[in-house]
């Protein structure tokens, strides 16, 4: 009897040892498949994300597409009007981004020649755009540079020369002969190959003057107009020769203006260069530079239309 009770225990206990690990495996199995069916549930976000970015990034392609930026080399003293042009020109070509190179009409030729991107090159004289020019004079162009398209290059607009003062005129300077006088101690004139610096040169020529102030120590140098004009405005000269346009914009007054008896015309050709990628809208441009509504930001300032 005894031992039959015995017997009988160990086979309840075997019993529940093999109920246990039936239930043991089937709660692997349960466990091993959660993982997975977590990853399937994960993977169709992620992959429905990456379409989404797919099709925002197939978007953003198609809407560059068209845009074209232009590189457009200009003299300094077109800054201001330029940067009212280019908020003007977004309305009507959005997809036109126009950078600016505002500097120096030597320096920016140079910096073409030396292969610059640059698709309109707009010049404050005729001598930096002639050095470009194949079709120029061979004296002027004198290493036969080839980078203007024929065809393109206009007259756009015309300067004035003027002897401007700081605030108030503390020298009492009123003409240009005055620049010979005791009254004058300093004045202000941009470099010899800068196009202002060229038109003040031949004035002082034309007057008599240039060697007496260059022997005196009573010339200042700099490197474009903004910097003569900056010299000017701060009274560091007692008079600048710049232009009327950069005499209006920063305030100072033109006591006398250089007429064709003095030096040349300040004239400002334009021209698309042939080594640009975007030759129709550089053309186009340019074209909308001649329109009424930018002729009328040019005028405000002192430019006029070249004859």
């Amino acid at each position: 009897m005894k031992m039959k009770k015995i017997a009988w225990i160990l086979m309840l206990a075997l019993t529940a040892s093999l109920l246990a690990g039936c239930g043991g495996s089937e709660g692997t199995e349960k466990t091993e498949e959660t993982p997975a069916a977590q990853e399937e549930e994960s993977e169709s976000p992620a992959a429905e994300t990456g379409e989404e970015e797919g099709e925002e990034e197939g978007a953003q392609e198609e809407s560059q597409e068209g845009a074209v930026t232009l590189h457009v080399f200009a003299a300094a003293s077109m800054t201001e009007t330029l940067e009212k042009i280019q908020e003007m020109y977004a309305e009507v070509e959005p997809e036109v981004e126009l950078v600016f190179n505002l500097d120096s009409s030597g320096t920016l030729k140079t910096q073409i020649q030396e292969g610059a991107e640059c698709d309109l090159f707009i010049s404050a004289a005729q001598k930096q755009m002639d050095q470009l020019d194949a079709q120029a004079d061979p004296e002027v162009n004198e290493e036969g540079l080839d980078l203007v398209l024929q065809g393109s290059r206009i007259d756009l607009l015309e300067n004035k020369v003027v002897l401007a003062v700081p605030d108030g005129n503390p020298a009492g300077i009123q003409t240009f002969e005055d620049l010979g006088t005791d009254r004058l101690d300093l004045l202000a004139l941009g470099n010899e190959d800068v196009p202002v610096g060229q038109y003040s040169t031949e004035i002082l020529t034309t007057l008599g003057l240039l060697k007496e102030l260059e022997a005196a120590n009573k010339i200042t140098y700099g490197s474009n107009v903004k910097e003569v004009t900056t010299q000017v405005s701060e009274a560091s000269a007692d008079a600048g020769i710049i232009y009327a346009t950069d005499a209006y914009s920063a305030g100072l007054s033109s006591v006398a203006e250089a007429g064709t008896d003095l030096c040349k015309r300040a004239i400002y050709p334009a021209a698309v260069l042939n080594v640009s990628a975007h030759q129709e809208e550089a053309q186009a441009f340019l074209d909308h530079l001649q329109t009424d509504e930018c002729m009328a930001v040019f005028e405000e300032v002192g430019f006029t239309k070249a004859p």
